[in-house]
C-alpha cells in the first residue's frame, strides 16, 4: 500500500473567492496531490482546504498553498469571528493510510522548516509535532493571536520552532501539526446569544469551566494550591468547545474540534450539546460539519441514531448515512452532499470498479457483448450477491413487522451479516473481470529472450493463481451468506419465506458458478500441490453449498404448503 497523508491548512481568508481560488490552484499545481474540499466561511472569514496525496507532493502542495496566502492575504486587516494569528493559521498533516504518526511528524518538521526558513514566518509546531511539551496545544502556541504577535517574539520562550523570531507584517505565524484525524463540528442553536451558547460549550468540553465560589459565573474563582483555578471538567474527552454568533446564519453555534472520534464521536458531540442546551432552556436546531468526514463516523452516527429509533441497522450505506443527515441537521444550513463530505467518497475512482458502476441494463448489455469479460465468475458473484441481499432484506422486513418489535435487535444482527456478504461479492463482481485481464496482460508481455520468457512464465502463473482464488472467495462468501438466508427461512416474516428461498436459489447458483471457474483457470496451473489442495477446498464448498440449499427449500417448502 502507498503511503497516503491528508492536510488539512486553514488559511485566513473566507470572503473573496479570487484569493480562495489563487491558493488552491497552488495547491493543484503539484500534479499528483488531490484536493478532496474547500469550506470557506464569511463570518469567521477563513477557509479551510483538505487535500490528499503521497507524503513528498503533500508537502510540496502545502508549501505551495502557504507561500501563496503569504502573498495575498494581509493579515495586518484581517478580522474574523475565529482565533487565528497568520495568513496560514494551521497546517496539520493526518496520517491515512501505509504510514505511521512517527512519520508523519518527520513530515511535519520538513513543511516547517520550508516555511521558515524560505518564506521567513515564524512557525510553531504542536500535538505530536511539538517539539516543547507545552506547544502540544493549539490554543496555547496561538494565544495572543496576530496582535499579540509583535510582543511574543520578543520574548526567548516563544522562539519560534522554525523560522526567524521577528515579525511578519502579512504572514503573521504558521502552526504546523501531525495529529489525528479532526473532525470541525458545529452545533446550531435557537439563540443568538453567544454567552448562553458559551454556558452550553463549557458543559460539554473537556476542559470545562473554572470553578467558581458562590454564583457559578461571577463568584470568587477558586485556586488550587499552586495558585492555578480549579476545573469542573466537562462530559466529553477529547472534545474543544466554545460558543458564538454567526451573523451569516442569525444563530448561536457550539464551535467543537473533536480530536479523537474514537474517544468521542460526533453523534455523542451532538446528543450531548442538545442534552446540555435543553437543560437551559434551549433548542437545537440542526449542525455544520466543516471539512470532511470519514465513511464510518458517518455511518456510525446513523446507526445510533437507528437502533434509537429500535429500526435495524443492515440496510444500505445510503440509508443509514441519509438517517445520520436528518437526525443531526447537517443540511439546515445548506446543502450536505455526501459524496462530496465523505472522505473515503472523494477518493474514490469510479474505474477501478466500473462494473459497479452500471445500470442494471448497461451491466447485461456489457456482459451479453463480444468481450469476454465480465464473463461466468462475475456473474456468480452477482448473484451472490443478490441472493445476499434477498436475505438482508427478509431480515430488515421481519425487524419492520408489525408486533415483533421486541425481535428488531434480533433480525438487525441478520440484516448485518447478509449485508456484509452483499457487499463483498458486489466488490468480487469487479475482482473476478480483472483477474481475467490480468491473465490476458500476462499473456501479452513480450518473450523474445531467455529472460523475458521467464518473466512472462511466472506473471502467467501468478495471474493464474489469482483467477483461481477470486472465485473461490465467490464460493466461500456466497456460502456465508446462507446462514442468514437459512436463519430467515426459519424464523424470519412467514409472508417473505420465498424471498428466503430465491435467495438460498442464488447463493448456490453463485457457488457453482464460481466452482466452474475454479476449475477452468485450475487447467493452467502448473504448482499440482496447490492446485490439488484448491480444487479440495472448492469441491468441498461446493458440496456443502449444495446440501444446504436443499435444507433451506425443504423449509421454505413447508412454510408455504402449510405443514
Amino acid at each position: 500500500m502507498s503511503q497516503l497523508i491528508e492536510c488539512v491548512p486553514n488559511f485566513s481568508e473566507g470572503r473573496n473567492p479570487a484569493i480562495i481560488k489563487q491558493i488552491t490552484d497552488a495547491i493543484e499545481s503539484v500534479e499528483k496531490v488531490k484536493l478532496l474540499n474547500v469550506d470557506p466561511g464569511h463570518a469567521t472569514n477563513r477557509t479551510v482546504v483538505t487535500f490528499v496525496g503521497e507524503p513528498a507532493d503533500v508537502i510540496e502542495a502545502a508549501f505551495r498553498g502557504v507561500k501563496k496566502a503569504s502573498e495575498l492575504i494581509d493579515m495586518s486587516k484581517h478580522h474574523g469571528e475565529h482565533p487565528r494569528f497568520g495568513a496560514t493559521d494551521v497546517c496539520p498533516l493526518v496520517p491515512i493510510a501505509g504510514i505511521s504518526m512517527e512519520e508523519t511528524v518527520k513530515y511535519a518538521h520538513q513543511l516547517a522548516q520550508r516555511i521558515g526558513e524560505e518564506l521567513e514566518i515564524p512557525v510553531y509546531c504542536y500535538e505530536f509535532a511539538a517539539q516543547k511539551k507545552e506547544r502540544q496545544s493549539l490554543a496555547y502556541c496561538r494565544s495572543g493571536e496576530y496582535e499579540g504577535l509583535p510582543d511574543k517574539l520578543k520574548d526567548p520562550e516563544w522562539k519560534p520552532d522554525f523560522g526567524p523570531a521577528k515579525m511578519n507584517v502579512r504572514a503573521g505565524a504558521t502552526a504546523v501539526s501531525a495529529r489525528n484525524f479532526l473532525i470541525a463540528y458545529n452545533v446550531n442553536l435557537n439563540t443568538t446569544s453567544t454567552r448562553r451558547a458559551n454556558a452550553v460549550a463549557f458543559d460539554v468540553r473537556e476542559a470545562g469551566r473554572v470553578k467558581r465560589e458562590g454564583n457559578p459565573v461571577t463568584g470568587k474563582i477558586v485556586t488550587d494550591e499552586k495558585g492555578e483555578p480549579v476545573r469542573i471538567p466537562g462530559i466529553l474527552k477529547k472534545v474543544r468547545a466554545i460558543g458564538w454568533y454567526i451573523e451569516e446564519y442569525g444563530v448561536a453555534q457550539i464551535s467543537m474540534n473533536l480530536t479523537d472520534i474514537t474517544v468521542t464521536p460526533v453523534h455523542i458531540a451532538f446528543d450531548e450539546v442538545a442534552k446540555s442546551a435543553a437543560s437551559r432552556g434551549l433548542r437545537v436546531t440542526g449542525s455544520e460539519l466543516v471539512g470532511l468526514i470519514p465513511l464510518e463516523a458517518m455511518l456510525e452516527a446513523g446507526k445510533y441514531f437507528l437502533r434509537k429509533q429500535e429500526r435495524s441497522t443492515g440496510i444500505a450505506d445510503e440509508e443509514i448515512i441519509k438517517i445520520a443527515i436528518k437526525s443531526m441537521g447537517l443540511d439546515e444550513l445548506g446543502a450536505f452532499n455526501p459524496r462530496e463530505r465523505i472522505i473515503e467518497y472523494m477518493l474514490e475512482d469510479e474505474s477501478s470498479a466500473p462494473l459497479n458502476a452500471m445500470s442494471l441494463k448497461e451491466f447485461a448489455n456489457e456482459t451479453a457483448s463480444e468481450s469476454p469479460a465480465p464473463g461466468g465468475g462475475s456473474i456468480s458473484a452477482y448473484v451472490g450477491s443478490l441472493g445476499a441481499a434477498l436475505g438482508g432484506m427478509v431480515a430488515n422486513l421481519s425487524a419492520h413487522k408489525r408486533g415483533w418489535d421486541h425481535r428488531w435487535e434480533e433480525f438487525s444482527g441478520w440484516a448485518e451479516k447478509a449485508k456484509v456478504s452483499q457487499n463483498k461479492l458486489l466488490k468480487l463482481v469487479d475482482e473476478d473481470t480483472n483477474a481475467f485481464n490480468q491473465i490476458m496482460a500476462a499473456f501479452g508481455l513480450p518473450k523474445s529472450s531467455s529472460e523475458e520468457k521467464a518473466a512472462r512464465s511466472q506473471a502467467i502463473q501468478d495471474a493464474t493463481l489469482n483467477a483461481i482464488q477470486t472465485p473461490l472467495e465467490v464460493m466461500r462468501t456466497a456460502f456465508q451468506s446462507m446462514e442468514a438466508i437459512e436463519a430467515m427461512a426459519a424464523i424470519g416474516n412467514p409472508n417473505s419465506v420465498s424471498d428466503a428461498g430465491v435467495a438460498a436459489l442464488c447463493a448456490k447458483t453463485a457457488v457453482h458458478g464460481a466452482y466452474l471457474n475454479v476449475l477452468i483457470n485450475l487447467d493452467g496451473f502448473k504448482d499440482q500441490e496447490k492446485a490439488a489442495e484448491l480444487k479440495h477446498e472448492a469441491t468441498e464448498l461446493l458440496f456443502q453449498a449444495e446440501s444446504k440449499e436443499q435444507a433451506i427449500l425443504k423449509q421454505v417448502m413447508e412454510k408455504i404448503n402449510g405443514n
